[in-house]
């Protein structure tokens, strides 16, 4: 068995980071399909690649949400924490190799931090932008960014406007702001380990003293 393990929404400020792998017996499997980053796809054509995908190869997820992100955090760095989910997923695959898009500035380092998690041998090809070089693992980007898309979705219909829970979305840092002014805590579906979130929170708390002088 051979996978391609990449994840969606490691830097969000809202909601779950989703890590996926995407297994073949062998790569011939995928060719011709059209493969790429999730990034250059529109939503569409991810959808519409998702559901071939999901019928010729293995896949697996892991979705992590926010406040199981902040306690991780707790015990270990972010990188840490996306090797030990990329293992998960590869050791659900049982896949002799994978290819990884590697978190750590230094990829054969991050190959060793997601060795370490494995229960079985399994040869690891971790490289920078993998997504863009390797068509297994441009599948496995599309599977997790259309899986992070729906919870997204969900979280939306829950909560409101939320955007696409990226620090950078203007929509996103709105609702923050907004909830942080109105209840003076973070919502429930935002990483608190962020400083995103801490910042708005101390800005908050700055304004509400200032009423007292």
């Amino acid at each position: 068995m051979i996978c391609g393990v990449d994840e969606a929404g490691k830097g969000s400020v809202l909601g779950p980071m989703v890590i996926a792998g995407v297994g073949v017996r062998s790569l011939d499997l995928i060719d011709g399909l059209g493969l790429r980053d999730s990034k250059q796809l529109s939503p569409e054509e991810r959808e519409r690649l998702f559901a071939v995908i999901k019928k010729k190869c293995r896949v697996a997820t892991v979705v992590i949400p926010a406040e199981e992100i902040d306690a991780i955090r707790r015990e270990m760095t972010m990188n840490a924490c996306v090797a030990r989910a990329h293992a998960a997923v590869i050791a659900r695959l049982d896949a002799e190799t994978a290819y990884v898009d590697a978190c750590d500035v230094n990829p054969f380092r991050y190959a060793e931090m997601v060795r370490v998690h494995l229960p079985a041998a399994c040869e690891i090809v971790s490289e920078h932008h993998a997504d863009s070089t390797y068509p297994v693992v441009s599948a496995a980007s599309i599977v997790a960014k259309v899986t992070r898309d729906k919870e997204i979705t969900k979280l939306a219909k829950k909560y409101g406007k939320i955007g696409s829970g990226y620090p950078s979305d203007p929509e996103t840092v709105a609702y923050l702001v907004s909830y942080i002014d109105e209840h003076r805590v973070s919502p429930p579906i935002a990483r608190k380990s962020w400083k995103t979130v801490s910042t708005l929170l101390a800005r908050k708390s700055q304004s509400s003293l200032s009423s007292f002088f």
